[in-house]
């Protein structure tokens, strides 16, 4: 087969960086040239040290971009909406790794974001999550790809909420969240002796993402997000605190997982009855595009206690989007994304 070529816009950031990673192991992309305004010149390993030996490539400057046959856009927010005749005049096929195009109500994204600077093409990209968008997937030239803890927190819940499991009440979702899902560019905030050993609530309400989770989510529940952040580097731990109906049982709760993702490359199911790994932990899919999912029903009042682990920069970001462009291209959706983590 052809491979084709891809070029990555923002490569010197976390997310652009995770997906040049992921795409020099994939026989059918061939990276065509990544960009940095920072770093123009600077070989690729300087900013990428774990690419040593890898690739011989070097940043240039957006300017210098060249049509390609894959555009992958791992811009700042905002700043593809503002300059998307530019970028999509460049290749067919476009994947956004930012919040530009995740949303396809303009008040979801005024309420959360403010006005959009292109708002005709809101609804033109599908979003990327394979597990519920596979088949709209299958024709998309433009793909959006999910937030990382709305991507934790929809494949937890979507499930239930497709069955009928939970009751019409409030759902209570809280993140641990690692330091990089903030990016490459230091604050204050992701200064080191601020941020070592500190465990900081900084957004307990109105988070950016419940958008794309209340707009993908059957029945748009009522779903509120509360995000800590950790000093881990990388991962994400999501809980939600949700109700089942009257009369339901934790067989019901399987049933529901079970239909929804059976044969799902990603999912793994983690409820163990005894050992130290019963329930889902970032840690063990540190690298890796799974997505381990774990729950416990508290039988006498009917709580459910929803946990997923994900990788941020994998499944949360680059590892979704390659998923979703195996789809797009008609190639196994695995390739590029076979690594199983470490242990221990």
């Amino acid at each position: 087969m052809d491979r084709k070529t891809v070029s990555i816009v923002g490569a010197s950031g976390y997310a652009g960086g995770e997906f040049l990673r992921l795409a020099l192991s994939h026989p059918y992309l061939e990276v065509k040239q990544v960009t940095s305004r920072r770093f123009a010149g600077e070989p690729v390993p300087f900013v990428h040290p774990n690419l040593r030996g890898r690739t011989n490539l070097k940043f240039v400057s957006p300017e210098k971009l060249e049509p390609a046959d894959i555009l992958v856009l791992a811009l700042p927010h905002g700043v593809l909406a503002r300059e998307f005749d530019r970028y999509s005049a460049l290749a067919p096929i476009l994947v956004d790794l930012s919040a530009d195009f995740r949303l396809k109500d303009p008040e979801l994204y005024r309420k959360y974001y403010g006005e959009h600077p292109r708002p005709e093409l809101l609804g033109r990209f599908v979003y990327a999550v394979p597990e519920i968008h596979r088949e709209a997937l299958k024709g998309a030239d433009w793909i959006a790809g999910a937030g990382c803890n709305a991507t934790a927190t929809l494949l937890g819940l979507y499930p239930l909420l497709k069955a009928g499991v939970l009751k019409p009440t409030p759902i209570f979702v809280t993140l641990l969240i690692s330091t990089s899902a903030g990016g490459a560019e230091a604050t204050p905030a992701s200064h080191h002796p601020e941020r070592a050993g500190s465990i900081r609530v900084y957004k307990p309400t109105g988070h950016r993402h419940t958008a794309e989770v209340v707009e993908n989510l059957p029945g748009r529940p009522e779903v509120h997000l509360t995000a800590i952040a950790t000093d881990r580097v990388r991962g994400i731990l999501m809980t939600a605190q949700c109700f089942v109906q009257d009369g339901w049982s934790e067989r019901d709760v399987w049933q529901a997982y079970r239909e929804a993702y059976a044969g799902e490359p990603f999912v793994r199911i983690v409820k163990q009855k005894k050992g130290i790994h019963r329930y889902p932990d970032p840690r063990f899919v540190q690298g890796t595009n799974y997505a381990d999912i774990g729950f416990e029903l508290e039988e006498d009042t009917g709580r459910l206690v929803v946990m997923v682990a994900i990788d941020n920069l994998v499944k949360g970001t680059a590892g979704h989007a390659l998923q979703a462009l195996n789809i797009r291209m008609g190639w196994p959706e695995t390739l590029g994304l076979d690594f199983p983590g470490l242990h221990p």
